[in-house]
């Protein structure tokens, strides 16, 4: 029996989430979604939308449940996943998750950032293995664009 691919993983992760792997990740302003300098490449900061919609919103132990903070999550993390697609070709390419920051817009007494990142952790294994292990901050913060509840950045080391 042959194990799943990445490509296949991340393929079954998307639809399970609802995320059109397919579609277009558009920029809202004069930055770049993806910069490469060697072989290390940074993924800017992702929110959790699919197609036009931030699909978790607020503030996270005020009306944004964990759950659905680690919803968020996950779908940052398809996102940055698609766009390491891109810019490498294919999911195979990325040789080891260096560093990924998980940014979670929380209420004041919200201490459990790191149970959020988890969700991106868990989902970044699953599919890359032990490429998909990094080092890892979560904080809480005030406000993320949007008014999104979750943010995630990566850094990646590609093997070409």
């Amino acid at each position: 029996m042959t194990l799943p691919t990445r490509t296949e993983r991340f393929a079954a992760q998307a639809a399970a989430l609802g995320f059109p792997i397919d579609s277009e990740i558009r920029i809202g302003g004069h930055y770049r979604s993806v910069a490469r300098h060697g072989d290390t490449v940074y993924v800017s900061g992702q929110i959790p939308r699919i197609n036009d919609t931030v699909v978790v919103t607020g503030r996270v132990g005020a009306g944004t449940s964990l759950e659905q903070a680690q919803h968020a999550a996950k779908v940052c993390a398809m996102r940055a996943l698609a766009l390491l697609q891109q810019e490498l070709g294919s999911l195979d390419h990325i040789r080891q998750l260096l560093r990924m920051t998980v940014y979670v817009q929380c209420a004041e007494d919200f201490t459990h950032h790191s149970e959020v990142a988890d969700g991106a952790s868990h989902l970044l294994h699953h599919i890359l293995g032990d490429a998909g292990l990094a080092t890892r901050t979560s904080v809480g913060v005030y406000q993320l664009p949007k008014n999104a509840s979750v943010e995630l950045d990566l850094i990646a080391c590609s093997s070409i």
